[in-house]
């Protein structure tokens, strides 16, 4: 019964390129999660550089930021919008051909990241290493992807447009405009350009567009994901639908101005600055709104937690997802930066919000589709997914915990002076002081990315079994 009726849904809705980023979205997340963990090896044992150019730290460590954010976190985005604008606007995607240009275009511009990185083809510019051609290619399936979108939402046989739609909606358009805007450059050979920008100002743009990056893929993208699928998990309406508006519009306001925050200290104008610390501790009441929606969401049904571990995997997430809303504006008042700046610190605030919330919701929210993608009532193994979320859990916590102690006392080291105004401690043995917690980080991101397998072997034994169970169906129909 359940095949037949995921044959019938198929046939309503266009599964197939969701089933594609789903399935794209593990096997980069296993890539991304495990090239962190050779660079986080790299900080403990510098040999393991080899000494040569395209396996140093300088060139792997934005193939990891990129595949990570852009690869797994991207693709989750791709698969859970295209599958939540289909149900909650009852309509097909307007175009399986370009859904289809969406998925191959997206996987060629993640090939081509892959490839030029190590070689040293860079624009050294934070989340936005590539040079203008993958740039260009990069906006033309960006393009794609918004009219399949916008497309499939114009042509809704309901009035009302879901919550997590405007969020989603919200995440593409953006996003567009700071890539664009950020990659406008001059190209002097088919692989190195110059930004049309100079000095301050190209630093201003760099962090407009990279904390935008942060807030509207990392931040809104994934609210969009929890508005639909914490809900469905929980079995229960969201908690307050006019606190998700408030919210939304509230969120947009604010976090396209948090960017100058990144460059306290710098000869970032002094106003400019302060706005951005501003705005950013602003920011912290939408941002909570967000996660206290989420949370309540499961007033009436918290039991289900002890037997459900996808539902685990959201409720923590939003945790997560709490604490570093909370982190992000503390760090961003000027006498906490001064402290916090270009130490682990930062790490581990990124990395609470990378792992205990991007991460987090997303492998929860991919488990909760996958079966019905393919059939089945639910995976292959919950005690697979129960192992994982405690792998999960336990790898997030080491990493930053780990982290946290590490930048501060890299901030206290740094800033301490003798009666003469010298320094008290050298930069080495700042960073001797720092090894053993990058042996924790190592450790926690280890197991991190061990959980990631975990879910690989529980998702090919659903995969396998369904795709068998819906050919026999349709033999059967046929």
């Amino acid at each position: 019964m359940a095949n037949a009726t995921a044959l019938n849904t198929n046939s309503v809705y266009n599964y197939d390129v969701v089933r594609q980023f789903t399935l794209m979205t593990l096997v980069w997340g296993i890539v991304g999660m495990s090239m962190g963990v050779f660079i986080a090896a790299q900080l403990v044992w510098p040999a393991l550089n080899f000494d040569l150019p395209w396996t140093s730290f300088g060139r792997l460590r934005p193939i990891h930021t990129n595949i990570v954010i852009f690869a797994f976190g991207g693709g989750a985005l791709f698969a859970t919008s295209l599958y939540v604008v289909q149900r909650t606007c009852r309509v097909r995607l307007i175009s399986n051909r370009l859904a289809s240009f969406v998925f191959w275009g997206w996987q060629a511009a993640i090939i081509a990241i892959l490839v030029s990185y190590p070689l040293g083809y860079t624009t050294s510019k934070e989340y936005a290493e590539m040079e203008w051609p993958i740039a260009l290619w990069v906006t033309i399936v960006w393009i794609a992807y918004s009219y399949l979108f916008f497309g499939t939402i114009a042509r809704r046989s309901v009035k009302h447009i879901y919550v997590g739609n405007w969020f989603y909606g919200a995440f593409i358009i953006v996003t567009a405009m700071v890539h664009v805007v950020n990659h406008l450059a001059i190209p002097v050979s088919l692989m190195k350009s110059y930004p049309v920008y100079s000095g301050t100002t190209d630093a201003m743009i760099q962090w407009w567009y990279g904390h935008s990056v942060v807030g509207f893929i990392l931040s809104v993208g994934f609210l969009g994901m929890m508005y639909y699928f914490v809900p469905k998990q929980a079995e229960r309406p969201i908690y307050s639908y006019r606190l998700s508006i408030v919210h939304f519009w509230a969120i947009i306001a604010l976090y396209i101005w948090a960017g100058p925050h990144h460059l306290h200290y710098t000869a970032l104008p002094d106003w400019a600055q302060t706005l951005g610390m501003v705005m950013s501790i602003i920011l912290l009441a939408p941002s909570w709104g967000g996660m206290i929606n989420g949370m309540m969401t499961l007033s009436g049904a918290w039991h289900k937690l002890r037997d459900d571990p996808i539902l685990r995997f959201l409720v923590v997430s939003l945790a997560f997802y709490g604490m570093s809303t909370f982190e992000g504006p503390m760090m961003a008042i000027k006498t906490v930066n001064s402290l916090s700046h270009y130490t682990d610190w930062t790490i581990g605030h990124v990395h609470a919000g990378a792992l205990g919330w991007v991460a987090m919701i997303s492998i929860g929210t991919l488990y909760h589709m996958i079966p019905k993608l393919y059939g089945r009532e639910q995976m292959h193994s919950i005690r697979l997914i129960n192992a994982h979320f405690w792998l999960s859990t336990i790898g997030t916590v080491l990493y930053i915990a780990a982290m946290w102690v590490n930048g501060i006392t890299q901030g206290l080291m740094w800033r301490a002076v003798n009666d003469d105004g010298t320094l008290t401690y050298s930069f080495v043995e700042s960073l001797e002081s720092s090894h053993s917690g990058y042996v924790v980080r190592l450790v926690g991101g280890a197991i991190f990315a061990s959980g990631m397998l975990l879910m690989a072997y529980n998702t090919w034994r659903t995969v396998r079994v369904g795709a068998k169970e819906v050919q026999i169906s349709m033999v059967a129909l046929s």
